[in-house]
């Protein structure tokens, strides 16, 4: 990730979750999910359970760059991950509290936040 990367709101439109039920999706249904995800895992237990991934950088500047996106697919799509910041390093943690797990919410906000980073890459 660079440092001047942005994310236009073309690439990340925010989803109408209106027609999308909120529920805590099962453990079968996670793994199945997290399988196309690589890097991202499974943490926490009971209404604590998430998925998260830790993302590495060059520097501090690129490290803060990819905040700001992710903020930014977050703000987009009302969905608030927490995020664990350091000078080189990023871990992003989704879940759902008032489904107390992980919903779809998670799975498609852990994919577009895989997307930027793909989209980084096509551009280096």
């Amino acid at each position: 990730m660079t440092a001047n990367t942005t994310a236009p709101s073309s690439m990340f439109p925010k989803r109408d979750w209106s027609g999308v039920s909120r529920r805590a999706l099962s453990a079968t249904e996670v793994v199945s999910q997290l399988a196309a995800l690589p890097g991202w895992q499974l943490s926490g237990d009971g209404a604590d359970v998430a998925i998260e991934k830790t993302f590495r950088f060059a520097n501090y500047h690129e490290t803060l760059a990819f905040v700001n996106a992710v903020a930014f697919i977050a703000h987009a799509q009302d969905h608030h991950p927490d995020l664990s910041v350091h000078y080189n390093r990023c871990a992003v943690r989704w879940n759902t509290h008032d489904v107390g797990g992980i919903s779809a919410t998670d799975i498609d906000c852990a994919r577009r936040v895989e997307a930027l980073l793909a989209q980084d890459a096509a551009h280096a």
